[in-house]
Formats: C-alpha cells, structure tokens, sequence
C-alpha cells in the first residue's frame, strides 16, 4: 500500500507486473482487476513481453523498485491490520447512533483517526499477551502518550468500548474535564452505559462510568464507598501528574483489571517515573511533530515577536510590574495582535502572563480600549471558568469574550478548539509547558483553518528553549537550535510555519550561545527521562532513536558513556574497566566519534574482527561504502591518529595506551598487541563496538555527501 498523503505527490498508477523466470509480461492500462473489467467491459490496455533489459522493462521495473522501497510504501498486514481496527470501530459507531431513541448525527459520523487506530491495535496486543502472561493476576497496565489535541480522551473511550468493560472509573484534575469526557463518552457510547460525575459540585457515585475529579476520589470517605475491585478499568488524565500522594491513594486502593494512563508530556523536572508505574508498556506514542506530519492538528502559524523595550533595553525577568502593564505595552501588544490576525470572523484568544497582578491588570487595561476580557487562574470558582469559556466560544449572544487571561489552568487538559489566536507574554520556562500551551489552539475546529500564535520574546535567559519546543530536537545541540530559527518554516511539518523577527531572532542566538546545556544536571536529566522510558540503561543509539540529548555533550562533559555512568553513581550498573580501557575509550569517544573522519573508525570496526591487512581492508571498505579514495596523504594522517604520534607532547604522555596498530610488513598493518589485550574483555569490546557505530552513523548524517544526497 502506498500512502499519498504523506507522500506529497500524486499517485494514480494501474499496472500489472507478470515474471516468469527472465521473461516480464508488464500489462499498463485503465482496467481494475474484476470480472467485469477483464470480461466484458471495453478497457484499454497495454501489453509487453520483455527480458528485463528491455528498455520499457527496465523503465518499469525502475519506477516500481521506487515505489515498492519509500518511505511512503506500508506494509501490507500492517495496513489491513489497520484497516480491520478502523472498520469495526466504524461499523460499531454506527450501530450505536442508530440505536439511539433519536440518531445522532454527530455520533454516527464519528471515525478513529491514525492515533487512535494504532492504539486500540497495540492495546488489544497488550491485554492480550497479559492475559496468557503468568503475572495475569496483577493489573494490565498501559500509557498513551498523544500530543494535546490528538484525542486522547476518544481514543480511550474507542478502547473501552473495545474492551468492554462493566464498570469503569475516568479520573482528573478538574471538574470541567471531567464533563468534557462525559460529552465524548456519550458520543462513543450512546445510551448503552450509564455516566456519572464525581466532584465538589455532584455526587452521581452509582454509574457504569463514573468520571472523578482526583480531589474527590483521594478522599478516604470516597474511596470507602467502592470496593477494591469495583471497576474493571481505571483511566488517568494526565497522568505525569501520578506523582502526588493522592493518586497513590487512589492507585493503591483500586484493583481493575486495566490501567490506562494518559498524557502529552510524561517526563516529569521532579525525576518521578511515570513510566514504570504502567511496567514501561507504551501503548501508544505520538508527540507533536508526527501529529502534525499526519494532519491531526490544526495548523498554526508562530511569530516571535521582539517584546517592549524601557530606556532602550527589551523587557526581562526582573523588569517591574509596571512596565508589564504599561500603556505602551499594551499598545503593542495589541498592534501586533491586530497585525497578525487570526482565522474566522473574531479573535478567540488566549493569553499567558506570568504573574496573576498582571494577568488582572492588562484584562482592564484590554477592556479599556474597547476589548472584552476576563482573567481566571486557580482561585477562581468551576463556574467562572465555565462562563468564561462560553463567553469565549459562543457567538451571536452579545455577551462573548475576545480573548481570556491565565498564567497556568490551560497549561494542559481543558478542550476549547475555537480558539484561534494564542498570545505569549511570559518568558519560556520549559519546553514542556511552552508546548502545552501551545497546543491549547491546535485543536481542530469548524471555520478554523489555523491558529496564530504570537510569541513576545524579551531578553529572557531560557529563550534557547523555543527552538527546542517547537522542533522537538531534545538532543540540546546548540547548531541544531539554531538551525531551527533560521529555517523553522521549511522544517517544520505541514502547512505550519514559524518566523522571528530581526531582534527576536537576536536574542534567541544570545540565549543560546550562552546556554549552558553541557552541565551534569541537564545531561543527568535527559538521561533519567530516556532510561525512565526504556525501564533500562539506555544504549547510545537509544538517544538518537528517542530524540534525548546528544551523546556527544556527554563525551565533551565526561570523557565517555562509561566515565558518565560512574560520575552519576548509576546503581544499575557494574561493569569496572582498567585505567588503560578507560583511557582508550576516553579517546576514541572524544576524538572520532564526532564523525568528521569515519576512516579512523572504520578502521576500529575492521580490527574488532581481523588482525592484519589493515590498510588494504580500509581501502576496500572506503571505496565500497563512500566511494572513497584512500591516497598516501590520508593513510599518513590515519596512522599518526592510530599510533600517537602526536605534534603536542602533553597529547602523547596523556594518551600513551592509545596505540591502535603497527607495522607488519611494507606497507601494511595489523592491531597493536595492547589493544588487541584490551579487546579479549568482552564488556571493553562491546564498548568500544558501540562508540564506533556511533560515530560512523555520525559521518553518513553529517558529513558524507553521499548520505545527505539520498
């Protein structure tokens, strides 16, 4: 199968393609293969008998090769397989709205998207294979991680209706998620199960589905009143926050059948494993950049937008409230918003402050100029959140609201897909919070196209921190930020796009130049997040496949893996090497696995399996792989990085046990007997194994031409 969406292009081809043996019948034509086509109706068509050097053959043949091996080609059962799961869950929601006393439009057209079809496959296999497991009698756990605005909470009510559950609990943080998910339930469920809502305003304890607020479950009197068994599946909302003690209350009193976790963003600053608290099952995962590769998300357009400046200089982290709430940058603020735009009839905006005195005064300040605005945060009741959100969302009552000041209550969770203006007047604290805040207006809407997105950027320390939300990159490489600033638009998925202005883009490069993103803390961080993840050590190929930082800031900070390791104190791991392996494996770490040379470590790859003929072997694998030459100037060079003979005296002394090879005969080379000592402890060889892989997938990424053209 073939996908034409992601392959950007069209594709539109009828062929049939016959060998037997050498010989090719190519039909290329108008028919389908069906009775009728190849019976009775008129179809035109073209055959050839050819030898595959034919030239049409070879044409073909070529094109199909293309085809059959992008990127954009799906695996057959994968694709059917996909395609069973869509099909049942369609056809059931169809039966549920027409079911229904009065059939629900709205219900009837309801269909899985990607996300949600790849979840309900992978989740079937993981109850499955729980069930036959030994451990069957603890709990089946599993985590969906989805980018906000993915659908997370159909996704799981799909799934229930999958699984089938007689009873089940639905838990968050807020009462008004709480009835959004009671909303969509209903949608996927109809009139089959009963919904209750638990919370300080209703107390509906006896339904199929109870959906609790954690405030309200956590309570002993609560929980007192459900037997520990009482519901077969247990769903979290925004579960990274599964940490706090109430949740462990309630998770140690519940005993379903099922646990199903949600969240965007289980890395957590506080180091708690959301991971293995659901056995490292990921279910499902697809974080935001993928949701926009796959047209799940409303697209957005994103400017930084240089911020105030008082006596000349940009607005920071310490500028006083009263410049905050100035006259004049309220008048920028609003020039800029009124630039920019936003898509539909009106604004439905939301704003981010940093401090609730702020957010309070620039709403008078906006409702003063003629805008219609609330602020709420946390203190404020369920009732005012609600009447604002309908004030914001509902049109034609003469009562509605342009735009709703926060710092922190739509950081994640609360669906409002109208919005279509999100405005950023605070200093970025996260990757983790700038993109959840940036995803409250990436929901898909009626009449919404895309969602604009102003960023003001003062002269704020953690503004290095925006390249990396919005690209994704968590390898904290300070080219690859950059590289993102410059060309954000042509990288970045979709029909989205990101611009900075001149002095915005400025003090994002000043900000990244000064950042420190090489410190223990920071390497320590991202690696805890990926072994977290794994439920183990990670390989150094693992921060590559999953996008942590780049092992390179750890060689730069501790020499190699293995020094970095044992400077955390890691408790999981054992392995000792000698002064001479630590020495050995400091050096190739920080000198070739770079990958700006790739002789030197495919030399390496060559000796963990032979001895000798070194050179000669090098030269085959250079011109083999990389078309490359190996001329005397290169092999001098190879050998002085081979056999420390280096220029700096203090370089030869440091590095004494790094002599790789000598000299065997004219000409040529074999392992040097210390290395090849070194080699027999298998751990030291796996090691060094590694590294060299690394650095050779280095070089193909980003240094050999050949890589970068296909």
């Amino acid at each position: 199968m073939y996908d034409v969406e992601a392959a950007d292009e069209g594709f539109h081809t009828k062929g049939y393609i016959f060998r037997d043996g050498c010989v090719y019948r190519i039909v290329v034509g108008s028919s389908n293969m069906t009775l009728s086509a190849l019976t009775r109706n008129k179809e035109w068509n073209t055959k050839i008998v050819s030898t595959e050097q034919g030239e049409y053959a070879d044409r073909v043949l070529s094109e199909f090769d293309d085809l059959w091996g992008s990127s954009n080609a799906k695996d057959y059962d994968e694709f059917i397989d996909d395609y069973r799961v869509r099909y049942e869950v369609i056809k059931k929601q169809k039966e549920i709205a027409k079911a229904a006393d009065i059939p629900s439009l709205e219900a009837y057209k309801l269909e899985p998207n990607m996300m949600q079809v790849g979840f309900i496959k992978n989740l079937r296999a993981l109850v499955a294979a729980h069930d036959i497991s030994p451990e069957k009698d603890e709990p089946c756990r599993a985590l969906l991680i989805s980018a906000t605005g993915t659908g997370k909470t159909y996704a799981s009510a799909f799934a229930l209706r999958d699984e089938d559950p007689k009873k089940a609990l639905f838990i968050v943080h807020r009462e008004q998620i709480a009835k959004q998910a009671i909303a969509s339930y209903k949608k996927v469920f109809g009139d089959s199960h009963t919904m209750g809502l638990l919370s300080g305003t209703s107390k509906e304890y006896d339904s199929d589905f109870l959906f609790s607020t954690m405030q309200m479950m956590a309570k002993p009197e609560t929980l007192g009143r459900f037997r520990r068994d009482e519901f077969d599946t247990i769903v979290i909302d925004e579960v990274h926050r599964a940490g706090a003690e109430s949740y462990n209350r309630i998770m140690e009193y519940f005993e379903p059948k099922l646990w199903l976790g949600m969240t965007a963003s289980p890395e957590r600053p506080d180091g708690f494993d959301v991971f293995d608290l659901f056995d490292h099952n990921i279910a499902y995962e697809i974080r935001l950049q993928q949701a926009l590769e796959e047209d799940l998300l409303c697209p957005f357009h994103y400017f930084g937008i240089t911020d105030m400046t008082v006596d000349g200089e940009l607005i920071d982290e310490h500028k006083d409230f009263a410049h905050l709430v100035s006259d004049d940058r309220v008048s920028h603020v609003i020039r800029e918003a009124k630039y920019y735009g936003h898509s539909g009839d009106r604004v439905k905006g939301l704003i981010f402050c940093s401090r609730k005195d702020e957010g309070r005064e620039l709403s008078r300040k906006f409702n003063e100029r003629g805008y219609r605005t609330d602020f709420i945060c946390g203190d404020d009741t369920q009732e005012k959140r609600e009447e604002c959100i309908e004030r914001l969302t509902a049109d034609g009552t003469g009562n509605e609201l342009d735009y709703i000041f926060t710092i922190d209550i739509f950081n994640e969770g609360v669906d409002i897909p109208e919005i279509n203006q999100v405005i950023m007047l605070r200093p970025t604290q996260s990757p983790i919070i700038f993109v959840q805040q940036l995803g409250r207006g990436l929901r898909k809407a009626e009449h919404k196209e895309y969602v604009v997105v102003l960023d003001f950027i003062g002269n704020y320390e953690n503004n290095y921190m925006i390249p990396i939300a919005l690209s994704g990159d968590r390898s904290y490489n300070k080219d690859n930020m950059r590289r993102y600033v410059a060309e954000g638009t042509r990288i970045i998925p979709g029909s989205s796009s990101v611009h900075f202005d001149e002095v915005a883009r400025k003090q994002i490069y000043k900000s990244i130049d000064s950042a420190k993103t090489n410190t223990i803390k920071v390497i320590k961080d991202s690696y805890l997040n990926l072994k977290n993840k794994l439920g183990r050590i990670p390989d150094l190929e693992d921060f590559e496949k999953y996008d942590a930082i780049d092992p390179l800031k750890i060689f730069t900070k501790c020499g190699s893996y293995y020094n970095f390791l044992k400077t955390i104190k890691e408790k999981d791991y054992h392995i000792e090497l000698t002064d001479a392996e630590i020495k050995i494996l400091k050096f190739i770490s920080c000198k070739f696995a770079v990958g700006k040379r790739v002789q030197e470590l495919e030399l390496l790859d060559i000796m963990l399996e032979h001895k000798d003929d070194l050179m000669s072997r090098l030269e085959k694998v250079l011109y083999k792989k990389y078309g490359m030459n190996l001329d005397e100037e290169s092999k001098a060079s190879i050998i002085r990085n081979m056999t420390n003979q280096f220029v700096e005296a203090r370089y030869r002394k440091n590095f004494k046990e790094c002599v790789f090879i000598k000299s065997s005969k004219e000409g040529e080379y074999e392992i040097a007997s210390g290395f090849a000592d070194v080699l027999n402890n298998r751990a030291f060889y796996s090691m060094v194994k590694e590294v060299t892989e690394f650095g050779i997938r280095r070089y193909e990424i980003g240094y050999s031409t050949r890589y970068k053209d296909t």
